[in-house]
């Protein structure tokens, strides 16, 4: 896992397929990820994703599910 003060407000999460999942909103408490109810996946809603799913971050926040696993699990707010 990443350490967690790499992960920036309004980067790119992308799933281990390469596609997008969301933009960050937020880190809290260094152990989820709040990502943009903005976002046009989002549906108008926050949702979050735990930083242990965090496989490197550099231009943005990899994951280590895919896309689909990644939206499939994460947790409404």
């Amino acid at each position: 896992m990443a350490s967690g003060r790499q992960i920036k407000e309004h980067m790119e999460v992308v799933g281990s397929d390469g596609k997008h999942v969301g933009i960050v909103d937020h880190l809290e408490d260094t152990k989820r990820i709040k990502l943009a109810k903005t976002d046009p996946r989002a549906g108008g809603r926050h949702h979050f994703i735990p930083c242990e799913w965090v496989g490197r971050v550099g231009a943005h926040v990899h994951l280590t599910k895919t896309s689909r696993e990644a939206i499939d699990q994460w947790q409404d707010a």
